[in-house]
């Protein structure tokens, strides 16, 4: 049995209740669209009504071509069609707009909740499979929305007037229609459960060749330095490849399953069609009163157009377990339905509940009020680690001072930075950060982004003017280098920093700092591979800026804790001068 089927009913209308919510914002246009598709269905009995009288004034009337009766007919089917083919053209309008704001909707959405989860997350997530979710995951809604729900409506709306119709003109064809029309949903019931375990596989292997290949594209300069290319090249056929059956399997269950329900639709048709044929050749009586022509070729353009809407759901019944495979990986990117869920909901509520604990900010008991960072018996552990780095943390640092975090490699200098900076909250304890403080953030792999040095700086401060970015770029000596480069400021790098050095990329993430203005300055190494006149240029000009702000650096540079004024020794945090600590 599939997960799908194993699904318990009450789940599988949650699932069903979450995907529709996500057309909240675009369901006046869905609605009308759905109308316009009804519309255009009811129409169908007129035009087939117009059809038949036609026919019957001619063929058994004898009425002349430009008789009165004649006219009015043709001229009421050319109306039915004009007016169907203006409502078809105006269903697709409203749901191709409502499609377009549900999609950039739902990619806003899982935009606002990767950045909820923070960087810390982020980090440990292939970008290549998140990059998935924005594309191919966000595309599966189209065939939902813009197909499954205007099948949907049709299919509520349309088989029933056709039936009605059909049993006013005569009830043996309303009851061959009436009593075939079951088997129909009941197959794509049946078919549905595989076709979405199939579509949920397919996204699967989908995402990991895009995670994949978008890594080692990343990393093509390393694969090639060691001499992989060959059998990364070889990974990345095989992904393609299980990408490739799988693709194929979901087709074959959408052509096996349309073709048995257009094997059903045809059987019906049929028998709709021997009824009236041996009825009129005299060999089938069950009616009471002769049949017509017009009333039998009435109810024979009715028959296919009956199961017509059927054959379209059935036809997007794929597309509705595409779009709930693609939410379910979408909920399993976000580990976990529970979180995942409130991604696709309005409630503020539940939202705030799915989001980490904030840090616990409050007035110092000491009377230095908002001004104040402090821990408390703080314990640090980063996500997904089975151990604490810090433990029982205290200290205290007031506005405008300055703290180096000094200790060996691994003690913990960066899991505390990244708690201050508001990405980690503590595992026990409290820390203290002022509310509403403006931080910059320099780390110490900081994320360059393929483009020039300038717009690097820019994303600090994209209104910043020329001599901003060219100040901010002097103070943290990245005018050292670039000035050197062919283009200064405006020449491209690669993406993460491609073609300059770490001391470099450090130098340009403190520049962005700077740009931004932050009252509290969190860096991380800012003075790593630099030789000492850069080291010593760069933290003067660093002790400039930090005037009157407050700064905690991580660092092993004994020139770096003189400057800073104390240091705070981890794990021990025990906080010393200046003197001792270097």
């Amino acid at each position: 049995m599939t997960a799908a089927a194993a699904q318990t009913p009450a789940l599988r209308r949650e699932r069903v209740r979450r995907l529709d919510a996500l057309g909240h914002a675009a369901r006046k246009r869905l609605r009308a669209a759905s109308a316009c598709v009804a519309l255009s269905g009811w129409l169908l009995v007129a035009q087939a009504a117009a059809i038949a009288w036609a026919v019957q004034q001619v063929l058994v009337a004898h009425a002349h071509a430009h008789a009165r009766s004649t006219f009015i007919a043709l001229a009421l089917l050319l109306t039915c069609g004009l007016l169907r083919a203006a409502l078809t053209w105006l269903s697709r309008h409203l749901a191709d707009t409502a499609v377009e704001t549900i999609r950039l909707g739902l990619r806003a959405q899982l935009i606002r909740r990767l950045l909820e989860r923070g960087p810390l997350w982020l980090r440990q997530r292939r970008s290549g499979e998140l990059a998935e979710l924005m594309g191919t995951h966000a595309e599966a809604m189209e065939g939902y929305f813009g197909g499954y729900l205007l099948a949907r409506a049709e299919v509520a709306a349309v088989p029933l007037a056709l039936l009605v119709a059909a049993f006013c003109v005569d009830r043996v064809v309303g009851t061959i229609l009436l009593l075939t029309l079951p088997l129909v949903p009941m197959f794509m019931m049946l078919v549905g459960w595989g076709a979405e375990a199939a579509s949920r596989r397919q996204l699967r292997a989908l995402a990991r060749m895009g995670g994949y290949f978008a890594d080692r594209l990343r990393g093509l300069g390393v694969i090639r330095l060691y001499g992989r290319g060959e059998a990364e090249l070889a990974n990345i056929g095989a992904a393609a490849e299980d990408v490739r059956v799988r693709s194929l399997k979901v087709l074959r269950i959408a052509f096996l399953s349309s073709a048995v329900l257009e094997f059903f639709a045809s059987l019906s048709v049929a028998m709709v069609a021997v009824y009236l044929g041996l009825t009129y050749l005299g060999m089938l009586d069950l009616r009471s009163t002769p049949l017509s022509l017009g009333a039998g070729v009435f109810c024979l353009l009715l028959a296919p157009e009956y199961y017509a809407p059927l054959r379209r759901l059935a036809t997007h019944y794929h597309d509705r377990a595409n779009a709930l495979a693609a939410l379910d990986e979408i909920d399993a990117a976000f580990v976990g339905a529970a979180l995942a869920r409130d991604a696709f909901c309005d409630d503020e509520a539940r939202a705030s509940r799915a989001r980490p604990a904030p840090t616990p900010r409050r007035k110092s008991p000491r009377g230095t009020g908002e001004d104040l960072i402090r821990a408390d018996g703080v314990s640090l552990r980063p996500l997904d680690a089975h151990r604490d780095v810090l433990t029982n943390l205290s200290f205290e640092l007031h506005a405008g001072e300055h703290l180096a975090l000094a200790g060996p490699s691994g003690c913990g200098k960066s899991t505390l930075l990244d708690a201050l900076a508001g990405w980690l909250p503590a595992a026990a304890g409290q820390l203290i950060v002022p509310r509403g403080i403006r931080i910059g953030y320099a780390p110490q792999r900081p994320y360059l982004f393929h483009g020039s040095i300038a717009d690097n700086l820019r994303l600090a401060d994209p209104q910043a003017s020329d001599e901003q970015l060219h100040a901010a770029a002097e103070a943290a000596q990245v005018m050292r280098f670039a000035q050197r480069l062919p283009q200064g400021l405006e020449t491209t790098i690669g993406e993460r920093g491609f073609g300059l050095s770490g001391g470099e990329a450090r130098r340009i993430a403190l520049a962005r700092v700077f740009l931004r203005d932050p009252q509290l300055l969190l860096l991380d190494e800012p003075t790593a591979f630099l030789d000492p006149e850069t080291e010593a240029s760069l933290l003067a000009a660093l002790a400039g800026f930090a005037r009157g702000r407050t700064l905690v650096l991580a660092t092993h540079s004994p020139a770096a804790m003189r400057m800073a004024g104390k240091a705070l020794r981890l794990p021990a945090g025990v906080v010393v001068e200046t003197g001792d600590a270097a």
